[in-house]
């Protein structure tokens, strides 16, 4: 055995999927997992950066566990943050034996050089860089270029491809399942593309056997941008040698559905929600429908780069309530974009009283080096996006609590993912409400459940019959 090992995931789906690939990565090498921090040979941290608070929360966390490992233990920070500010962040952690961004080995070879003791850095402004970049000056990987199998990553050590190691049977029954990494698209208040490159498709059939490898009941299909999935170089052979228009990402949920009871996918830029896509996620069993729309107000929304308007948004969320009554709608929204006015929180207040969407997120707007809006005018005062912010989530807050309630009385599908614990097609996992349901349930089955009664965002459910075991 080459020692025990704890992981610490931080930041958004795709990072978990990572993680879970990681693993499998130190369990092939002879690691086995610790029951904790203070018991681990290696502690590994698979950090976030994609806005301020994100990368304040990675930093908090790499000090923690560098309290809370055993004396001699290695502490590796590696994802997003390594990815982006890599020399910085090791020059700035002392604590920290290895940084290593994607795909660069986290246990061979001896620990980088770190440089003298300085402040922790989170508010790092400067312009990305590669953690590769610390090979010498000029050296650092385009984002364009990929790491590959087979490559050498940072100071000689070996690299492989994160997206497309293999994947270990899943411990829950739901599973995510990343389908590209990167993002072609040029959104104003985006650094993804600078650090995760642009769009890379896995292949169909990579794809489809990690569906079946997981195990998991439910799958919830992820990438930067979802509904390319595809379309860019690295299936274009694939797509040449399949139907006329290739495959797309309405044709690999079918063939994800025939392989799992429930598919839902996360997210989907508006843009790309056409009439097939939203056919094939109502009658797949799991109408929710995760809509990536960022604002309503069209003048800002060409500042952020993304087409779109509130008119627009608006009949889209009713044109698929039309076809698919128990449809599930999902958003998130940037509040305090450079130049957002008075008139545009209004519309966005307006938009979420009609629209009356189920699940909502908020976010602060967060200036980030090197992208369209760090260098725009009009940055929104602190105060105001906090004031802007509150009215948003108390208007929501409402929304769903009242849609909530409207199910008591109902009926639903759940899948129960712990003991008590369970999720309908109208919860996603780790970001909505749950079904409550007896202690006794046993996890893993689907339960049909009487809706009796809802709890903020939760619903309680009371089991008509027996839990059926896949």
């Amino acid at each position: 055995m080459a020692g025990r090992y704890w992981l610490e995931t931080l930041g958004c789906p795709k990072n978990q999927v990572d993680s879970d690939k990681l693993e499998g990565l130190l369990v092939s090498e002879g690691y086995e997992p610790a029951p904790g921090p203070g018991a681990a040979d290696l502690v590994v941290v698979n950090t976030c950066a994609f806005i301020e608070a994100a990368r304040e929360e990675s930093i908090g966390t790499v000090l923690d566990m560098a309290q809370r490992k055993r004396e001699g233990a290695r502490l590796v920070v590696t994802g997003c943050l390594a990815e982006r500010y890599g020399p910085e962040l090791a020059d700035a952690l002392p604590e920290v034996d290895r940084v290593a961004g994607f795909g660069v080995a986290l246990t061979a070879g001896p620990a980088p050089a770190g440089g003298a003791r300085g402040p922790v850095p989170v508010e790092l402004r400067r312009r990305p860089r590669s953690v590769e970049g610390a090979r010498g000056p000029g050296r650092q990987r385009p984002a364009e270029a990929p790491v590959r199998a087979g490559l050498t990553g940072l100071a000689g050590l070996p690299s492989f491809d994160l997206l497309n190691l293999p994947r270990p049977a899943g411990r829950r029954p739901w599973a995510y399942v990343k389908v590209a990494e990167g993002c072609d698209r040029n959104c104003g208040f985006c650094a993804i593309p600078s650090f995760r490159g642009v769009q890379r498709s896995r292949d169909a059939a990579s794809v489809l056997a990690e569906v079946e490898a997981v195990g998991a009941r439910e799958v919830v299909l992820v990438a930067q941008d979802l509904v390319s999935w595809g379309r860019d170089a690295s299936t274009r052979a694939e797509r040449r040698n399949a139907a006329a228009d290739g495959p797309n990402l309405a044709w690999l949920v079918r063939e994800v559905r025939r392989r799992v009871d429930r598919v839902r996918l996360l997210y989907i830029y508006p843009s790309g929600l056409t009439d097939e896509l939203v056919e094939v996620i109502g009658e797949s069993g799991c109408p929710y429908y995760d809509l990536s729309l960022q604002h309503v107000s069209e003048p800002l929304l060409r500042r952020m780069r993304r087409p779109g308007s509130a008119e627009r948004f608006a009949e889209k969320v009713a044109s698929v309530r039309r076809r698919y009554p128990d449809a599930v709608l999902r958003s998130s929204f940037i509040v305090g974009y450079p130049g957002e006015t008075e008139e545009d929180h209004d519309q966005l207040l307006a938009f979420l009283r009609a629209a009356e969407l189920d699940w909502v997120g908020f976010f602060p707007y967060s200036r980030e080096e090197g992208t369209h809006a760090a260098g725009l005018p009009g940055q929104v005062p602190a105060p105001l996006v906090a004031e802007r912010l509150r009215e948003c989530s108390e208007l929501q807050d409402g929304i769903t609590a009242a849609r909530r309630s409207a199910l008591v009385g109902g009926r639903c599908t759940v899948l129960v993912d712990a003991p008590g614990q369970g999720r309908s097609h109208r919860e996603a996992p780790e970001v909505d409400g749950v079904v409550q349901l007896p202690a006794d349930v046993p996890s893993g089955g689907w339960v049909q459940v009487e809706v009796v009664d809802s709890v903020g965002p939760d619903l309680v459910g009371l089991p008509l019959g027996p839990v059926r075991q896949p």
